[in-house]
């Protein structure tokens, strides 16, 4: 049966872990010699295409780019019929999707593995670089407080998550009007997952080992650009909020930033960045996942 990875705890926390073992693995099995890995992007990016194909072909894989005229997910097909094609050319389906539901038709039909790219719901791709960087960077997941400042979005929802699987707790600093919806907050109290809310960067900051954002306004709301970025008045992260964590603390971004919006020059480019190991991150805890779901660790 094909294991699917729509949402981080689509794996459980010893699976979590040995992702990010293999991540840092420096010989892998070819798990995906002479077989193709689809990646179908209804939403572009530059990251999430250019790790998932480098990984695949670190696999000994071949990666095929999908744009999204070419499938038409349920205008040319329904999802389910372009999702049988596929599977019958590849062993992974990978999707970069507006809707969550859509990956949920993907998983219900495939029998190959489908990975979520990222979807409105869920950014668990991104999330598994997240943490292999705070690994790497602090020593460990254990005990971690990660300060996370802005929209409470898809990045957020599946970082509470894995840091609950890991031993972490996510503080969340939003406007008003900018929490997590009520899907996401009925997801997390599923998961038992409790995340510490509020209004005030400077509060969440407060000894936090990890300050972390992501920008105001994503792909498909730049009309809503000038009113995030008045909502989000205050809510910067600055050298007064990295200030306030912990000494030691990292600061994080999914990218792409926004200089001046969500943090200021001299935290993305200051000697507490870390984002352009988390960027790289993303080739390598890709790999790990494609690795443990086409069988080298299970």
């Amino acid at each position: 049966m094909a294991r699917h990875f729509l949402e981080i705890d689509d794996l459980t926390p010893d699976e979590l872990t040995a992702v990010l073992d293999l991540a840092e693995a420096p010989d892998l099995a070819l798990s995906l010699h002479r077989r193709g890995v689809a990646l179908l992007f209804e939403k572009p990016s530059a990251r999430t295409r250019n790790s998932m194909e480098v990984a695949t072909v670190e696999l000994g894989g071949h990666p095929v780019y999908v744009r999204p005229e070419e499938v038409g997910l349920d205008t040319r097909e329904s999802v389910e019929d372009v999702t049988r094609t596929l599977m019958g050319y590849h062993a992974v389906i990978a999707a970069r999707v507006f809707e969550h539901a859509k990956l949920e038709r993907m998983a219900s039909v495939s029998t190959v593995p489908v990975v979520n790219l990222l979807s409105d719901d869920a950014h668990p791709i991104q999330v598994l670089a997240d943490l292999l960087t705070i690994r790497q960077e602090l020593g460990r997941l254990d005990g971690v407080t990660v300060a996370y400042i802005g929209d409470a979005n898809n990045v957020a929802r599946s970082l509470a998550i894995a840091l609950a699987m890991s031993g972490g707790t996510l503080r969340v600093a939003h406007p008003d009007g900018y929490s997590f919806n009520e899907a996401a907050f009925a997801k997390l109290d599923a998961a038992g997952v409790a995340v510490e809310m509020g209004a005030d960067p400077h509060a969440a900051a407060k000894g936090a080992d990890v300050v972390y954002t992501d920008a105001w306004y994503s792909m498909g709301q730049e009309a809503e650009m000038e009113q995030r970025r008045r909502d989000f008045a205050g809510f910067g992260v600055d050298a007064s909020v990295m200030a306030e964590a912990s000494p030691d603390a990292i600061f994080l971004h999914c990218l792409p930033a926004h200089r001046g919006d969500e943090a200021s020059d001299d935290v993305l480019d200051g000697p507490q960045s870390r984002i352009w190991p988390q960027a790289h991150n993303r080739l390598h805890s890709s790999r790990g996942l494609l690795a443990f779901l086409t069988g080298v660790a299970w």
